[in-house]
């Protein structure tokens, strides 16, 4: 890291072989060459990867990482234009290193390193202060927090430890962690509420979260997702119906729902939630409302939550 980003400048730099003797400064900054360097590096960059990028995300050819927006591609492209170590060896083949018009572009670059670094910062000061763009990082608050009269709990409602889980019904994943909840039930008891919410990114996860919220409607959400859990490898419509006959819902009733635009809005809300929240993956976990990283075996969970108990401990003894 240090040589890339420290040596390998300063090595590059030291041999450009730029006398600014002689009058070359000056000639340099009325030159044409000098400026048609400057304008390629700063504004030729800037304009051509943002307005690429941006092109592109309107065309839906592609889209940004989360976290990233427009205001940080704009200002990542003006920052580009520092690269100076490939230009000065193209001027080097294109001018040779000893004559006047390659001195000039030597300068061209350098003068365009400085530009681009201070366009580059006000285009990102600007994104942070207009558009809110301060980081990059993924959202680690769970949004909006948990509401009893919309979410799925289990557990008491008031209970002092929240477990929060964004799944799909097909990701494999999400089946073996969510059989966690048994060994958390069994070590907090009430002192524990656990949470569902959709994030359907699998070929069969919509429909299955449409499902679920049908079931729902009929006050089973916790037996369809036990049951339907364990049936991964199949969940067609017709499957889900036939599961509904199974678990003994009012299958008229669930096939109206499973089709109904309120359950789509349901299942859209938790989507959006997982976007608001940094969820992009399932099994997503979240304890206390803060996103969990890294693992998320029962091992892991029951020390999370622990020390959130703890912490909530430790500050309810000085009341």
């Amino acid at each position: 890291m240090p040589t890339a980003l420290l040596v390998v400048p300063i090595f590059a730099l030291a041999n450009a072989g730029v006398d600014l003797r002689g009058g070359l400064l000056v000639d340099s900054l009325g030159s044409p060459v000098t400026w048609g360097v400057v304008a390629g590096l700063v504004l030729g960059k800037l304009l051509g990867i943002g307005l690429a990028t941006l092109l592109a995300v309107r065309l839906g050819a592609g889209r940004l990482p989360e976290g990233v927006g427009m205001g940080s591609v704009f200002g990542g492209a003006a920052l580009s234009g520092i690269g100076f170590t490939v230009s000065l060896l193209i001027i080097g083949l294109a001018f040779g290193t000893t004559s006047d018009l390659g001195r000039q572009a030597t300068l061209g670059v350098f003068v365009a390193m400085v530009l681009a670094c201070v366009l580059g910062w006000a285009i990102f000061k600007v994104a942070a202060r207009r558009w809110g763009e301060e980081t990059a990082d993924l959202p680690m608050t769970l949004e909006p927090p948990v509401d009893p009269e919309v979410d799925h709990i289990r557990g008491p409602e008031d209970a002092q430890l929240t477990l929060v889980e964004f799944v799909d019904f097909e990701c494999p994943f999400c089946a073996h962690a969510t059989g966690s909840w048994e060994d958390l039930h069994e070590r907090f008891g009430d002192d524990l509420r656990y949470v569902v919410r959709h994030l359907p990114h699998h070929p069969h996860g919509p429909i299955a979260a449409r499902a679920a919220e049908a079931a729902a409607n009929q006050g089973m959400f916790w037996p369809w997702l036990d049951f339907v859990f364990t049936r991964q490898h199949a969940l067609e419509r017709d499957n889900l119906v036939d599961y509904a006959v199974e678990l003994g819902l009012d299958v008229e009733t669930f096939t109206e729902d499973l089709d109904s635009a309120e359950v789509a809005k349901r299942v859209e809300r938790d989507a959006a939630s997982a976007a608001d929240s940094g969820a992009h993956a399932t099994p997503t976990f979240f304890v206390e409302g803060c996103r969990l990283l890294g693992s998320y075996d029962a091992r892991t969970l029951t020390a999370m939550l622990e020390s959130s108990r703890r912490g909530t401990r430790t500050q309810e003894i000085p009341a």
